[in-house]
């Protein structure tokens, strides 16, 4: 599992870097179209904003040139008025631009975001069991927050910086064709450094993902598993592990900022000289046009002009500099939104039928026909294992760790699919089934309890799923009414995270009410018992028997001595079916049930 994660990784790592992908553009549209209509209105904006900022430059010049120079005030006041209006309506027409970009980005990520999310609903256990939960949490997480940078400062913005390029480019080329491309000769070498610094940010980018995805792996482990660092005493170890892994993230992210710094210091460099070339090559040309009485010649270039030059040169610098910064935002989101694709193509669900059987109701037969499988193909848990469970009979597995007991209910509820043979549920294979269909018929009680936030009701009803009553009175079946009664809150009692505020029985028996209100045909419990206290299992016992009447039930026993009133006890050995019969008929036949019987009970008395 760890050297699949180590290759997927690598696979990333060799996607990384594309500033622009058109495929992967085109399957953000998707996301975007919806919104569009937000995406047109901040465009609009976008422009109306730009051409009010070009004017800006051309107003001052005006001001210059027609009223300052000849120390005439009457028309000032009136410029200086519309000036005034045009540099209030830019700031407002930005404003609104990036709210109305905002808001389309927001909504669009939403939408990823629920994608993302039913998609990996769907994915299979196998795809989970080799896949850490800290990278797929990253994808929902950092990755679609590199996204919403782009829609935030991405395509409209860049479009709106190209329109604001094209603009000045040829105001500056009306106004004086050589001075301008004096000044667009720069061009070619900020172009020249932000290529070669691009590399070394790209570079950097890449480390700081590949470690900030080690972190949360590590950061998910170690919270997990705390109460076992604590036990061993391992605190000052795992602090330590942290600490490398959290310092290698930032002297990653310190490099990427120090490149982006470089870039953007050098682009403001070669504004600064561009301006002091305009200014001193403007100076002579104005210092030789002038007359012996001091007023320049006509036509000439005027102080005026020179400032809206100026002006206009630095406007053609603003989107110049924003581009080249824009590079690292469309970089990090073209490899986010690769590895958030990547994740949506991963095709490894459990597969729907195309044409699933409907029956209705459900007598509850169930059937192993030569069943082979295995976690992996090459080592088979189960071989060609066969049974049959009749419609009401209570059946248990028993079994040495490893056997393959887990692995039955597994294949019955399709979290994995059988590699030979069939599994049947009324004759029909489980797999001509909907699976919300056939998840609707059997009732799986696991031995690791997961609670969810909510309170104790609220987990009864799977938030909802379930109706009050019939989740109320399942619990009272079982006797859950005596253990909240110790609550302040009674059944509205927060659960803690993972349940921690109850025992593990009576977090068990939580489990087990909520699937018992389903009313399923099938019961399937695995090892239900085995983590519960003796007056708890008593408590539980008496439920089961009595909530299993009429219903087919298949039961992974763990506690031999909780399964002694079952119709038949299977006994698997090593992935094979070896014995089939009552508590008496195998105790009586001293095969691999009586061994494990007796051995168990050697460890009771012990």
């Amino acid at each position: 599992m760890a050297q699949d994660a180590v290759r997927a990784e690598g696979r990333e790592r060799l996607r990384e870097g594309a500033v622009y992908d058109a495929r992967l553009a085109r399957r953000l549209i998707r996301y975007v179209r919806p919104h569009q209509r937000w995406i047109w209105i901040s465009f609009a904006l976008l422009i109306a904003a730009s051409a009010s900022g070009l004017a800006l430059p051309y107003l001052q010049g005006r001001a210059i040139d027609d009223y300052v120079a000849g120390g005439e005030t009457h028309g000032l006041v009136r410029l200086l008025v519309v000036f005034v209006v045009l540099a209030v309506f830019e700031f407002v027409m930005k404003g609104l631009q990036t709210y109305t970009l905002d808001r389309a980005g927001q909504d669009a990520l939403v939408d990823l975001r629920l994608g993302v999310f039913a998609h990996l609903q769907r994915l299979s256990s196998r795809y989970y069991d080799r896949t850490p939960t800290g990278r797929l949490i990253g994808r929902v997480t950092t990755d679609v927050e590199a996204l919403a940078e782009l829609f935030s400062q991405g395509v409209v913005t860049i479009l709106g910086d190209f329109v604001m390029l094209a603009g000045t480019v040829a105001i500056l080329l009306w106004m004086d064709w050589q001075l301008a491309l004096a000044s667009f000769a720069v061009v070619p070498v900020l172009m020249y450094v932000t290529m070669k610094v691009r590399f070394k940010v790209r570079a950097a980018y890449t480390t700081m993902i590949s470690r900030r995805s080690r972190l949360y792996s590590f950061l998910h482990e170690q919270v997990q598993g705390m109460p076992l660092v604590q036990l061993f005493a391992r605190e000052q170890e795992s602090a330590d592990g942290f600490g490398q892994i959290n310092s290698e993230l930032r002297d990653a992210q310190v490099e990427s900022v120090w490149w982006e710094s470089v870039l953007s210091a050098v682009t403001e460099l070669i504004e600064s000289l561009t301006k002091a070339l305009l200014l001193w090559a403007g100076g002579l040309v104005i210092a030789a046009a002038l007359l012996p009485d001091g007023s320049l010649s006509p036509g000439g270039l005027t102080i005026g002009a020179l400032f809206t030059f100026y002006g206009m040169l630095e406007r053609f610098f603003r989107p110049l500099v924003d581009l080249s910064q824009k590079y690292t935002v469309m970089q990090n989101a073209m490899t986010a939104a690769d590895r958030i694709f990547a994740l949506l193509d991963t095709d490894d669900s459990v597969p729907e039928p195309r044409d699933p059987v409907r029956v209705d109701g459900c007598r509850g037969a169930l059937a192993f026909e030569d069943v082979v499988f295995g976690y992996d193909p090459d080592n088979p848990v189960l071989k060609g294992v066969s049974f049959r469970v009749e419609p009401g009979e209570r059946v248990a597995v028993v079994g040495a760790t490893g056997s393959g007991k887990s692995t039955l209910l597994r294949l019955l509820s399709r979290l994995y699919d059988v590699q030979q043979g069939r599994v049947t549920v009324d004759g029909v294979d489980v797999r001509d089934y909907a699976l919300s269909d056939l998840r609707g018929r059997i009732g799986v009680v696991t031995q690791d309890v997961f609670l969810f936030e909510g309170d104790v009701l609220e987990n009864l009803r799977l938030g909802g799923a379930i109706d009050e009553s019939r989740a109320l009175a399942a619990a009272s079946a079982l006797g859950l009414d005596k253990i909240v009664a110790r609550f302040p809150a009674g059944y509205r009692e927060p659960v803690r995270e993972r349940g921690r505020n109850l025992s593990a029985g009576e977090a068990q028996l939580v489990s087990f009410a909520r699937v018992l209100a389903r009313s399923p045909a099938v019961l399937a419990l695995d090892e239900a018992t085995s983590n519960v206290d003796t007056g708890t299992e008593e408590l539980l016992q008496g439920a089961v028997h009595t909530l299993t009447q009429g219903r087919t039930a298949l039961i992974i026993a763990h506690r031999l001595s909780t399964i002694r009133d079952v119709d038949r006890i299977l006994v698997l050995h090593k992935g094979e079916l070896v014995e089939s019969g009552t508590h008496e008929e195998l105790l009586a036949r001293g095969g691999v049930y009586e061994h494990l019987y007796r051995m168990q009970y050697r460890e009771q008395e012990g």
